[in-house]
């Protein structure tokens, strides 16, 4: 009878302990979800940001069509995209590419770097880039997070007999975006 009840206690204690677990790792996909959901927010502001910035640049580079026809499909492929959070980085990084050109651009324009709306512009897409990069962090940060309570024991265990799998995290695709900004006066 003892035994017995031993037996019902350890077995209760362990699905208490099992269900913290299980109940852990729903938190951690979770917050990373939520991490995802805040990138996507921010990429939808860069989004539409960037057709006013495009006409802006027209009126005074009305010649370089072929950088502004590049920015345009480019935001145009990110905002029609609709796979994963790899291909979403991929895609994503193809249009920072785009727009790094855009505003080398403006280099050539002195009338277009002074131009108001084209600063305040150019100043909101800064910001908006900021942001994107600290959702990314903590995008990472929450993937990172879930990843260790998949993999780490006892951890692994629930995570394996509910396929739990890890979350992609958000990386720079090309040596270019890893490189340092240079300035030159």
């Amino acid at each position: 009878m003892i035994a017995m009840l031993i037996l019902l206690v350890l077995a209760g204690g362990l699905a208490f302990f099992a269900i913290g677990i299980y109940n852990g790792l729903i938190r951690g996909r979770n917050e990373v979800k939520t991490a995802w959901s805040s990138i996507d927010v921010q990429l939808k502001r860069r989004h539409d940001l960037i057709p006013n910035l495009v006409e802006t640049v027209k009126g005074y580079a009305a010649h370089e069509r072929q950088t502004l026809e590049a920015v345009i499909a480019a935001r145009q492929q990110a905002v029609s995209f609709s796979g994963g959070i790899e291909e979403r980085a991929k895609v994503e990084n193809a249009l920072t590419a785009t727009l790094r050109s855009l505003f080398a651009l403006s280099e050539a324009y002195p009338d277009l770097k002074a131009n108001q709306n084209f600063l305040s512009l150019q100043e909101d897409l800064s910001a908006t880039e900021n942001m994107i990069s600290f959702a990314r962090q903590y995008y990472n940060d929450a993937a990172m997070r879930y990843k260790n309570r998949i993999e780490i024991f006892p951890g692994n265990i629930v995570a394996n007999m509910f396929s739990f799998k890890p979350e992609p995290f958000f990386q720079t695709e090309t040596a270019e975006e890893r490189e340092a900004p240079q300035v030159r006066f």
